[in-house]
């Protein structure tokens, strides 16, 4: 039997504790001095070990097997404070509960085939959603439209199995399974409806992870200002003093549901200063971990030989937008250009034109498409299992000759696919998914 206090730390008006195990209607006798009725709110009195009342409040039983974990579920809903939730907990230990591991909830869901590993995952997801995009995926991944894709895939690929093993098993006999069936044709549409569920899959986890966007640039270049702007308040500092800025401001903001974690940084030049220095140093860790840097120029000069110091030693391979600003004093127009792949921005960040264009390209970087409002809430695991599915299935396709090699792929892919919804996988990988859940989830 496990015990966890399910809401958030701190006070409010309601708090839970839940409790899951195999019998909890002696559980229940002993807390309150009755059973409460199956899915019936009971307004009780939880008592301690002599009777005396610890708080006042609602009471939901579900028996097993109908509930979120497959085993008994009770909640206890009392007051919110700290104190009350913590002698309601302290209660229920002392009646034979224990302390619930992070994710151990859903994680018993799980073993109990309530959920599948991809439904599991996207209890947390939907916990930690940025965005409404990213909630009504991780609300599509958790109804089990994930799922019911990857099913689909497996189906599809047992389906392409059958000829290749029976041609395998039956070599003698001079019925050419593989093209009556049509095998060949089957794995080239089978790897295209991987690819659309990849696609689908790449756009849940960008709503999941978001982008992480680095402002870099030149003291007084317009980083704060571009910050405040995206963010719409102030949350940067901006003065016409070089140097403002010493240490990073993150903020969190969404375009199109798309969450891109902006980060003001410290202008990077030669300093005495050394706060400033210190500033600079963590300003070039931050280019290092950045998906795209924003690089700002001052379009009343462009480019100069200090902006040319800073480009290299920008690290490579780290997409790269170049913004000139400040064209409200630069009688510029707004404005994208390209030039050997390079992207530059002509915008205003004090007066907003052009802010548009820099959006636009921001969602570029990150691969979003339009009209992806149908997308998988995925995780990094569930892209590099289809990624697998999908090399299988082509080296089936070159392998189509020789039947051993050809079954061997197909096998694969299928192991990649059924990792994804846990029919395949490891305690290790399980306990390090569950880990990372809230407790009393």
């Amino acid at each position: 039997m496990i015990a966890a206090i399910a809401t958030a730390p701190g006070r409010g008006g309601i708090g839970v504790v839940r409790l899951s195990g195999p019998d909890l209607r002696p559980f229940a006798l002993q807390l309150t001095g009755k059973i409460p009725v199956p899915r019936l709110a009971t307004l009780i009195r939880f008592l301690d070990e002599i009777g005396t009342e610890i708080d006042e409040g609602i009471a939901l039983y579900f028996p097993a097997p109908h509930s979120y974990t497959g085993e008994d579920i009770l909640e206890l809903q009392g007051h919110g404070g700290p104190v009350v939730m913590r002698l309601l907990l302290q209660r229920c230990i002392e009646l034979g509960a224990r302390p619930a591991e992070p994710g151990e909830f859903t994680r018993r869901a799980f073993l109990n085939d309530k959920l599948d590993l991809a439904q599991a995952e996207a209890v947390a997801d939907l916990i930690e959603a940025s965005t409404a995009a990213a909630a009504r995926s991780a609300v599509r991944s958790l109804a089990g439209e994930f799922s019911a894709a990857v099913h689909h895939l497996v189906d599809r690929l047992i389906e392409l199995r059958i000829p290749v093993e029976a041609a395998l098993d039956f070599p003698e006999e001079e019925i050419d399974f593989l093209r009556q069936t049509d095998a060949s044709g089957l794995l080239q549409r089978l790897l295209a409806e991987v690819g659309e569920v990849r696609q689908r899959a790449r756009q849940g986890s960008l709503l999941r992870t978001g982008l992480h966007v680095v402002l870099a640039g030149q003291p007084n270049v317009g980083k704060s200002s571009l910050l405040n702007r995206l963010a719409g308040e102030e949350r940067a500092i901006v003065t016409a003093v070089a140097g403002t800025t010493r240490d990073a401001v993150r903020e969190t903001i969404q375009v199109h549901g798309i969450p891109l974690h902006i980060i003001d940084t410290a202008g990077l030049r030669e300093t005495e200063d050394e706060v400033e220095r210190i500033g600079i140093s963590r300003t070039w860790r931050e280019i290092e971990r950045a998906d795209v840097i924003v690089l700002l120029l001052d379009a009343r000069s462009g480019a100069t030989a200090a902006d040319a110091a800073i480009v290299a030693k920008l690290p490579a391979g780290v997409e790269r937008i170049e913004v000139c600003n400040k064209t409200d004093l630069a009688g510029h127009p707004a404005q994208r250009t390209e030039h050997d792949g390079r992207v530059t921005l002509w915008l205003s960040a004090k007066t907003g034109q052009g802010m548009e264009l820099l959006e636009q390209d921001l969602l570029r970087v990150a691969g979003w498409q339009a009209g992806a409002e149908d997308s998988f809430m995925a995780r990094e695991r569930h892209l590099q299992a289809l990624a697998r599915a999908s090399g299988h299935l082509e080296t089936a396709l070159e392998q189509q000759a020789r039947l051993e090699l050809l079954a061997e792929e197909l096998r694969l892919a299928q192991e990649a696919l059924t990792g994804i919804t846990g029919e395949f996988t490891s305690d290790d990988l399980l306990g390090e998914i569950f880990s990372r859940f809230c407790i009393g989830k």
